[in-house]
């Protein structure tokens, strides 16, 4: 009679061998990607649970579901805004006081009319509301506008009259 030298451990005994399901059922389940879908966004519809994580990091959270009124593709305003209340308020922050008054430079920023003017101000600013710089004037400040060289028909027509 031998004696057994070496004992194999039933961790390492690979049951169901030849079979290739190797613990995932049938054998169509684990091959290759045919539950899986495919590349991109594929397969993410009605089994799509096992590409929920990859869609959630690749695209966000943002991917699922519903999102306000509009659609996805719908553009939004995405211009700067600022009331001249919060200009007063961060004065210390965002402008230089100067001999003139405060400079401040908000190139990209609209500039609007809410909240009062207790200081002069001279804004840089991309655009701006009547009423802000008719606040900003009282006070002896005014904005500074980029300038556009478009000119409208009633100066061209005053200029030819002229020559």
């Amino acid at each position: 009679m031998a004696v057994k030298t070496h004992k194999t451990k039933k961790a390492k005994k690979m049951r169901g061998r030849n079979m290739g399901t190797h613990g995932w059922g049938a054998r169509k389940k684990h091959k290759k990607s045919g539950h899986k879908g495919g590349k991109g966004m594929s397969g993410s519809g009605k089994r799509g649970d096992q590409k929920k994580t990859l869609v959630t990091k690749k695209y966000g959270h943002k991917y699922f579901g519903k999102r306000g009124i509009t659609s996805k593709k719908t553009k939004k305003d995405k211009r700067k805004r600022i009331n001249l209340r919060d200009i007063e308020l961060k004065l210390e922050k965002i402008g230089k006081k100067t001999t003139k008054g405060y400079e401040i430079d908000l190139k990209d920023y609209k500039i609007l009319g809410e909240g009062e003017v207790k200081n002069k101000l001279i804004i840089k600013a991309k655009e701006a509301s009547k009423s802000a710089i008719e606040k900003v004037k009282e006070k002896g400040g005014e904005i500074i506008l980029p300038t556009k060289n478009i000119q409208e028909k009633g100066e061209i027509k005053a200029e030819e009259q002229n020559d």
